[in-house]
């Protein structure tokens, strides 16, 4: 009989789901007057992101975010059920659904972006205590820091005392605030350049500045660490492999780039969990956000595991490889 992937343990996202609205400019873009764009609106939130895409790797998924009771929380749910069970999101009348609006140039780069987070506050350790017998199902929690730093907290203490895999995914420079000080239960901390520059109060300006700024993280008790610099690649480690740098894989056309590090992320956790090297769980990462870049969904459509398995044996194989 076929195993139901829904009697097993999930893994479980926790932090944003949003609204994604892109405005994507037709030309350079001028301040004080109308633009001209195309524009878009989809389900989005890093949170969410990594749940779609582990659920489109075959992984059973819980998404634990907050919304408002709202056309916006529809049409997340609308995009979203398919990939993850939503049963343990909490809605709240008197807030509004998460809004991320962002505006790219003619390159698909990022020139501006507005976030309407607020009803993120309202996943506080105690709403979290509520879902206990949940949360004690996972085999993995990913964390976003849309979450405040009491609740970071709340669950570095929940993953030591069940035993369960703890990853933190940071959204931005200004949301490191809410990482906490013990960092001892994180077994994953997948960390951009400037998240990382903005936490340790350093500049990365060469490969060895990157590489301390990774054992930096690692002496702070996290088992594995990856810094992420866009397309200068990335640089990981733990204490068994030590530290060690990743170049990007080369995309000559990029349609948009959102989504690439949620993409990352849900890649290098899938890999993770199926015991493989750190080198397969970067190159999967590295591959997962190469295509998700040359396509315009936040979320590729074409994933699945198989898929990713053949996209990576193939760019291990490549020539410049």
């Amino acid at each position: 009989m076929k195993k139901d992937p829904y009697q097993e343990s999930p893994i479980i996202c926790i932090g944003g789901a949003n609204v994604d609205r892109k405005f994507y400019l037709k030309s350079n873009m001028v301040s004080e007057t109308s633009n001209p764009v195309q524009s878009s609106s989809s389900a989005g939130g890093v949170a969410r992101n990594i749940a779609e895409n582990l659920g489109r790797l075959g992984e059973h998924v819980k998404l634990i975010t907050a919304s408002g009771y709202d056309a916006a929380w529809q049409e997340i749910a609308n995009g979203s059920y398919s990939f993850m069970d939503l049963s343990a999101a909490a809605q709240f009348e008197e807030q509004a659904t998460g809004s991320y609006t962002a505006v790219l140039d003619k390159n698909g780069d990022l020139a501006i972006a507005f976030a309407d987070m607020e009803v993120f506050d309202a996943i506080t350790p105690d709403l979290l205590q509520e879902k206990q017998a949940t949360l004690k199902t996972a085999k993995c929690i990913v964390v976003d820091l849309n979450c405040s730093q009491d609740t970071i907290d709340f669950l570095c203490r929940f993953a030591v005392k069940e035993q369960i895999p703890l990853a933190i995914i940071p959204v931005s420079a200004p949301k490191m605030a809410n990482l906490p000080a013990a960092l001892d239960a994180v077994n994953w901390l997948i960390i951009n350049k400037d998240e990382t520059e903005t936490f340790m109060n350093m500049m990365i300006q060469n490969h060895k500045d990157w590489e301390h700024a990774v054992q930096n993280w690692l002496d702070c008790g996290i088992q594995n660490v990856v810094i992420t610099n866009g397309a200068e690649g990335a640089m990981a480690g733990n204490e068994h492999d030590g530290v060690c740098y990743y170049p990007s894989i080369d995309t000559p056309v990029i349609t948009d780039v959102t989504g690439a590090g949620d993409s990352f992320c849900s890649a290098v956790i899938h890999a993770w969990l199926q015991d493989q090297s750190l080198d397969t769980n970067i190159q999967s990462g590295m591959v997962n956000a190469h295509k998700t870049i040359m396509s315009n969904q936040t979320v590729r459509t074409d994933l699945s595991s198989a898929q990713l398995a053949a996209d990576v044996k193939r760019a291990i194989n490549a020539p410049n490889h």
